[in-house]
């Protein structure tokens, strides 16, 4: 069977997810998830009702992570997964205290008790150090931890993009650039029309 990607256009794991599979060249079949009035087969699918995930034949991936390395671990061509260790660090960090200090920062009403701008300052504090280490890319060429970690920059960058655009971070800011302007990005943001039971398979990438 083709697996079933069920996904959200601008959720960051969602888009980590269609990077991987696109450069990995793994066909699937694509279903676009309304948040607000899930599927019912979705939901039957993925055991957290959250996007994205993978159906495949020999069963459901349901984390992004995981979907990305189920699709490179079939098909590596720029070898995302040759990258240092602590690559894998990087992306801790980024899916643990910076998504949570971003979601603090973005949907402040959600979290009362926390200070949105003491997130913020976390957030900041991340890619202060992320902006260290980067030059061109993480490490010296592209990694899997640059394309796990872009999408939730770009989230982050948006909340107030004036602001973050006068950070000093100029590795980041050009990093994030870059990506929102590459062919591989945007091709993995065509807009899909909403999926719903027995609508005609949109393949991808």
């Amino acid at each position: 069977m083709t697996p079933i990607l069920y996904s959200f256009r601008r959720c960051p794991y969602a888009i980590r997810a269609r990077l991987a599979l696109s450069v990995s060249r793994q066909a699937v079949e694509l279903r676009e998830v309304v948040l607000r009035d899930k599927p019912q087969a979705f939901l039957d699918t993925s055991p957290s009702a959250t996007v994205p995930c993978l159906r495949t034949g020999e069963g459901v991936i349901d984390e992004s992570l995981d979907i990305m390395l189920w699709a490179l671990g079939r098909n590596d061509p720029e070898q995302w997964l040759a990258m240092p260790a602590e690559g894998h660090d990087w992306i801790a960090r980024a899916d643990g205290p910076f998504k949570s200090a971003l979601d603090r920062t973005k949907y402040a009403s959600r979290y009362p008790d926390a200070d949105p701008d003491a997130a913020r300052a976390e957030a900041a504090a991340f890619l202060s150090d992320l902006d260290r280490q980067i030059e061109g890319w993480i490490f010296p060429r592209p990694t899997l931890a640059d394309f796990a970690i872009l999408p939730f920059v770009r989230q982050f960058a948006f909340i107030d993009k004036d602001w973050f655009d006068v950070q000093p971070w100029p590795n980041v800011q050009a990093w994030l650039e870059a990506f929102l302007e590459s062919a591989r990005f945007l091709s993995v943001m065509t807009k899909y029309p909403a999926w719903v039971e027995g609508d005609a398979p949109c393949p991808f990438p």
